[in-house]
């Protein structure tokens, strides 16, 4: 334990490096909440944000996940610089094995997930109210999860792109997949309704439905809004995203580190 915390301080310490581009863009996601849901407000049907009667309310979970996606993401542009610039064999020469090595950087991803997202989520609990104690350890727990998968995706990502280019290609097109094919802009019971009718198609319905930037916003809103109810398909889904992508990148993390 004492070498992963040591790989989560080194992490932290280079997240912190950037406050003032951080608060930049807590800044900008606030400002997404506080000036477009407000907008949207004023445009969107009562009927798409169903029992809410307000995108103001339904979007504020959204920009919390989007925040805690975002930020979780960056750990793997930081390990494409360290192996591009062979970085990584400094710290191959450390008194630390490959795999606290692997688990530090997953876990530090996470972690610096849950503190950027920390402000959203708590601006998120003063317009629409606060959730009862073990609602809130559910809550913390599941976006904990999220971001661990989140971390590990991105990761994954890093070791297997040789140059930065294909990275951020990459980071785009997995951005573009998540973000519109979920549920952080649009009702879940909405994309469902417009699969049904043939408007929108079976893969991208389905796709939504797994998405775990889904499953994160609407266990928010299930507790803080009453709509979507909880399922145990919420936190199902996130446990199967964090498991895959998590042990994916651990494993391909102490591979590609170990070959380069």
């Amino acid at each position: 334990m004492k070498a992963i915390l040591h790989m989560i301080e080194y992490d932290f310490r280079n997240f912190l490096r950037y406050k003032w581009w951080l608060a930049g863009l807590i800044s900008m996601n606030l400002a997404d909440l506080l000036i477009m849901a407000v907008v949207y407000n004023q445009m969107v049907s009562p009927e798409i944000t169903e029992l809410t009667k307000s995108y103001f309310n339904f979007f504020a979970p959204g920009v919390t996940v989007v925040g805690l996606f975002a930020s979780a993401f960056m750990i793997g542009r930081e390990i494409n610089m360290e192996v591009r610039r062979q970085i990584h064999h400094y710290m191959l020469s450390l008194p630390i094995t490959r795999l606290e090595l692997a688990v530090g950087r997953l876990l530090a991803g996470g972690l610096r997930g849950m503190a950027y997202m920390s402000p959203l989520l708590l601006t998120t609990f003063l317009f629409l109210g606060f959730p009862s104690l073990p609602q809130l350890f559910v809550i913390l727990g599941a976006l904990f999860l999220l971001a661990t998968g989140i971390s590990g995706l991105s990761i994954a990502t890093a070791v297997s792109t040789t140059s930065f280019e294909k990275f951020v290609t990459a980071r785009g097109l997995v951005y573009y997949v998540l973000f519109f094919c979920s549920s952080i802009f649009y009702p879940l019971s909405l994309i469902q309704t417009l699969g049904q009718e043939g408007v929108m198609p079976q893969p991208i319905v389905a796709l939504a439905e797994l998405n775990p930037l889904s499953s994160g916003a609407d266990l928010i809103r299930s507790f803080l809004l009453g709509t979507p109810p909880f399922t145990l398909n919420m936190i199902r889904n996130l446990v199967v995203f964090s498991t895959v992508f998590a042990t994916t990148a651990t494993f391909a993390y102490m591979k590609i580190i170990e070959r380069r």
